[in-house]
Parts: structure tokens; sequence; C-alpha cells
């Protein structure tokens, strides 16, 4: 799991916890985790938009390490929110399973040439989330396009961050941001339904 650009912290490590108990083996890279924190911000959003560097090759190696432990199937999901969505659709031809952006928005300018030889995506983005007008249309499109399996779903009533459990919740429902328990679950049921499906030990 990819976390936002708010870092690895309380509201991730639910989500990480939450992977777990769907049983699933569960691994969330800190992307922050060399030197400062404007500093690390700064590197990792250069290396998203470029598409490159350390922080995609630390997600290699966290694949790797799944990949390596006894209890995997072989096959690796990824799953994202705000930043992480995009890495998650950034990364999905190299080598994983299935991929979950949650609101990966703004989507790649080059989407067409990020999704080439994609794994399968199961998406979900916010009906009112600002930064993802004509979001979920460009997705279905390059998929189609390209026959990549997809499941792709806008919840009208949920914003940006609608997954996320951040502080000052009323400050951020007001920016277009906020927590909604009724489009997290589905979309986690959906999510799961998807990498059962993906992810399953081939016979």
């Amino acid at each position: 799991m990819i976390h936002d650009a708010f870092g690895y912290g309380r509201d991730k490590q639910s989500i990480n916890d939450r992977i777990a108990r769907a049983g699933y083996l569960a691994l969330t890279p800190n992307m922050y985790a060399r030197g400062g924190l404007v500093r690390c911000i700064t590197r990792v959003m250069k290396e998203l938009a470029a598409q490159r560097g350390r922080a995609l090759d630390d997600i290699l190696a966290a694949r790797d390490h799944l990949q390596a432990m006894p209890e995997c199937t072989g096959r690796v999901g990824i799953a994202g929110f705000c930043m992480g969505g995009r890495f998650a659709l950034v990364m999905s031809p190299k080598g994983f399973g299935a991929s979950a952006p949650f609101y990966g928005t703004p989507l790649p300018g080059n989407l067409d040439e990020v999704l080439e030889g994609a794994c399968p995506v199961v998406a979900s983005f916010g009906g009112r989330d600002l930064t993802g007008k004509g979001a979920p249309e460009k997705l279905r499109k390059v998929t189609a396009d390209k026959n990549i399996t997809a499941d792709i779903k806008v919840y009208p009533e949920a914003g940006h961050s609608f997954a996320n459990e951040l502080p000052a919740q009323p400050l951020l429902r007001i920016a277009g941001f906020g927590y909604n328990e009724e489009a997290t679950e589905d979309a986690w049921r959906r999510v799961f339904s998807f990498f059962g499906e993906h992810l399953a030990a081939t016979p």
C-alpha cells in the first residue's frame, strides 16, 4: 500500500491493518524515510512526475519482499491513495497482479503510455473531488482501448480522500476532502473482491 502526500501515520496503519484482516500480506513502505520531511516530499513528487527514481525502486523492493515470502501466492497487488494512487497507476505494468488506485488524481498526463501492459485495475473516485474532474472517464477510455480489465466507480457524494480518516475533517470537507464511510466500505468491498480474483494462486 502506498500512502498519500500526508505520509505514513495512524490512518495508514489502520488501512494496512484492514488489508491484513482481509487475509493479505500487507506492507506500506515509508516514502519519506530518507532525510527531512520537506526534502523527501519534494523528491518523491519529482520522481512521481518523472516516473523514475528511488521512490519507484522502493515500491519494487516492497513487491519483491512480499513475493519472496512463503505465504505469498506469487502475485502482489498495489493500492494507493491520492499521491499513492498515482503511484499505483504508474506501477501497474511493473510486475503487479492488480492495482487499486483510490483517487489517484490528477492522472498522469501520459496515461496512455503509463498503462501500456498494465495489470487489472480497480479504481475509486469521489464525485465531489475537484482534482478528479474527467479522471474516471479518461481512465475508462484508456483501459478499454488497451483491453485492460478494469472496475472503475465514482461515488457521487464523496470527495477527495474519502477513504482516509485524516485530522480536521470539518475543515477538509469544506475544501472538498473528507472521510465518507459508505463510499469507503463499498470501495474496499470491490477491491477485495477484485484482488481475490486476480491475486489468487494459479492452480
